[in-house]
């Protein structure tokens, strides 16, 4: 008897939990957001070895603008540093870089290196990666809504809402893990 295992065409990582995990070892929450990246861009590696296609990472959502300022200010440079610092090792490998997010309070040097990132690696083909900083779902049906009502759409369908999303050309996520191991989607 022969058994085959789909591969999902796209995964999604809702990176959560990593401070906490840095709390319970002894250590500041930073190096929890630093243990992250070396575990995100091991996944990376991993999917392309798999032959995914598509994978998303939530590294900073709507919400943590509610944190503390100054886990803010980190996140928001240590994600420009990850980019910036990772963007020529991935290009090499073939990934296409692809910015998931809303860009107002988006930090204008992280905005800057994504969209380096993105032109750097747009015609890659050997797996997308979509960083969703500054996202949120909410956010994403809310902007959405507002971009057909700014359009003139008069008659919304999936179809038509489907194609006023951030990323259209993304297919929908066939697997979602989130690291925390909670047992909820944002």
């Amino acid at each position: 008897m022969s058994t085959s295992i789909k591969i999902p065409e796209h995964i999604a990582v809702i990176m959560d939990g990593n401070g906490r995990w840095a709390t319970n070892q002894g250590m500041v929450r930073t190096e929890g957001h630093k243990a992250g990246e070396k575990a995100m861009i091991d996944c990376i590696y991993s999917a392309i070895k798999l032959g995914v296609k598509n994978i998303s990472f939530y590294t900073f959502s709507t919400e943590n603008w509610n944190r503390d300022p100054s886990e803010v200010r980190f996140l928001m440079g240590f994600s420009r540093e990850i980019i910036h610092n990772r963007v020529d090792e991935l290009n090499a490998a073939g990934v296409k870089i692809i910015w998931s997010g809303r860009k107002p309070k988006l930090w204008k040097s992280v905005y800057d290196e994504i969209k380096i990132a993105e032109k750097k690696t747009a015609k890659n083909t050997v797996i997308n990666v979509v960083l969703c900083i500054n996202y949120g779902g909410r956010a994403e049906i809310v902007d959405t809504c507002q971009k057909l009502i700014d359009s003139g759409d008069k008659k919304v369908t999936e179809k038509s809402f489907s194609k006023a999303l951030y990323n259209p050309k993304i297919p929908d996520v066939d697997l979602v893990v989130r690291t925390s191991g909670e047992l909820r989607i944002s």
